[in-house]
């Protein structure tokens, strides 16, 4: 239920629950699912049931386990706001964020109307980074909700960018990834919202992380903007 990651923003993923439903068009290929289900033909006991929805106790306390400091990527293959979690077990999940406190946490969501609902219940710590996806313009109301939390750091996922986001209030946010789709059904991204989104960061200071141009072929088409990779990430990290 853990692994060392591929993906550029993180260390590490953590997976104390598996598997989702679709909310928006961001999830229309998702690659949760389709790894889901590749695990689950390949007979791994964890995917069992594809990708429906299932919590994994055994895997609650891992984090407390690695003692080398890193970034982690909590559901990476679900979402922890999602409709079907009972509260106990995201308070059990906060709960592990906190008691491994040498470790950095990213949490990202599409369901910003039951994290804003369930924030004041929540106990955060400088070690949870929570953070929202955000496809196309009409989903940014999802930034606002994030802007209600009480995390303390608080991060966008602009991936897969589908469309331009010409006006982000990025106030109080510390934290802005932009990537396009990949896989076989990738839709394209545009350059020049991309271009955009970096420059409405330098303009207001904050952190910009170009993760890739996606497509069918990600590692080919690369993750250069302007004759240059954009790794930046929030110096409020915690240290060990």
């Amino acid at each position: 239920m853990s692994a060392n990651s591929g993906i550029e923003w993180t260390e590490s993923t953590w997976n104390p629950m598996t598997g989702c439903t679709k909310i928006s068009p961001g999830c229309k290929n998702c690659y949760a699912e389709r790894m889901a289900l590749r695990l689950q033909a390949m007979g791994q006991s964890n995917y069992a049931n594809g990708f429906k929805l299932t919590l994994h106790e055994n895997a609650l306390e891992l984090p407390i386990l690695w003692k080398k400091p890193q970034t982690i990527f909590v559901n990476s293959m679900s979402d922890l706001f999602h409709k079907d979690v009972p509260l106990a077990f995201i308070e059990r999940v906060f709960d592990m964020m906190r008691q491994a406190s040498w470790h950095q946490f990213q949490v990202l969501t599409k369901r910003s109307d039951r994290l804003v609902a369930l924030s004041p219940k929540l106990e955060w710590a400088p070690n949870i980074w929570m953070g929202v996806s955000v496809e196309l313009e009409k989903y940014s109301f999802r930034i606002d909700h994030l802007k209600q939390t009480g995390a303390i750091v608080k991060f966008l996922s602009l991936e897969p960018l589908l469309g331009p986001l010409p006006i982000l209030n990025l106030e109080t946010i510390n934290w802005v990834i932009v990537g396009g789709e990949s896989g076989p059904r990738a839709r394209p991204v545009e350059r020049d919202w991309v271009i955009d989104i970096r420059n409405q960061c330098r303009r207001a200071k904050i952190p910009f992380f170009f993760k890739q141009w996606g497509g069918f072929n990600k590692k080919k088409n690369g993750r250069m903007l302007e004759g240059r990779t954009w790794d930046e990430i929030p110096d409020n990290r915690v240290t060990a």
